[in-house]
């Protein structure tokens, strides 16, 4: 985890394994999301692999003997698992998954918890539980149908295969591809330009937009209060003014 500017950095970091989740890792992500979260200044985040070749092969196998190796193990596993997707998505701030080789599995999730996703050419995606006998955890899953529809989520899990990127581009789940040589410097002008704007307007519409299907009155409650606070905070009176006086607005996220 490192700060720049109003860019805050979350770096999945298991070189030797290509950057395998390890039950550590999962159960330290919700605690760097909520110190970047924390920061004032920073106003968007970006997750990456270390390295240059995989953005996150997915969960670290080589651990299951001990941490997935029957159900009542994998229960406890799966929560802290589903715990750092979930820190990803109620993470107040906007989250960028720059995505450099591998996506899968696990890595998949976290991709998909995050609010927009750059990768570069030459990346794959996909989700091998079949291979390994496992079940992908149902509201991971639920995530990856969000973005790509239930028809090719099916498709994903029942075949195991990985998809190239353009194919992961063409099914809605990346918003930009890009040459591997533009993907950090892209990934920094996004961040950058999202910091530019009002962070409780991003805030409102993360609310919005992570109400599950079928959601429950206090969902939409709180999205709602996030929503209505807007209107009273100064930095909707900066935004009113700047508009008016034809200059940048100065947005201090309250």
């Amino acid at each position: 985890m490192r700060i720049e500017g109003s860019t805050g950095w979350l770096v999945i970091a298991n070189e030797k394994r290509r950057n395998a989740m390890t039950l550590e890792m999962w159960r330290a992500l919700p605690a760097a999301v909520s110190a970047l979260e924390a920061e004032r200044d920073v106003r968007a985040i970006i997750l990456r692999g270390a390295g240059s070749e995989t953005f996150c092969a997915g969960a670290d196998i080589s651990e299951f003997e001990e941490t997935r190796k029957n159900a009542k193990a994998a229960r406890a596993y799966e929560d802290i698992n589903l715990a750092a997707f979930e820190a990803l998505k109620a993470c107040r701030k906007p989250v960028i998954a720059m995505i450099r080789g591998h996506c899968l599995g696990g890595g998949f999730g976290l991709a998909a918890s995050c609010d927009l996703r750059l990768a570069s050419h030459g990346s794959s995606f996909g989700i091998p539980a079949a291979r390994l006998g496992i079940a992908y955890p149902p509201a991971a899953l639920v995530d990856v149908a969000a973005l790509i529809g239930p028809a090719r989520t099916r498709e994903l899990i029942f075949t195991a295969r990985r998809i190239e990127a353009g194919e992961a581009l063409h099914w809605g789940f990346l918003n930009q591809l890009l040459e591997d040589s533009a993907l950090e410097a892209e990934a920094r002008k996004l961040a950058a330009t999202i910091a530019q704007n009002a962070p409780l307007t991003h805030a409102a519409a993360k609310a919005a937009l992570t109400i599950p299907a079928g959601h429950s009155a206090p969902d939409h409650d709180k999205a709602e209060a996030a929503a209505i606070a807007c209107f009273d905070s100064a930095d909707f009176a900066e935004g009113r003014t700047a508009f008016l006086e034809k200059r940048t607005p100065d947005f201090k996220g309250a």
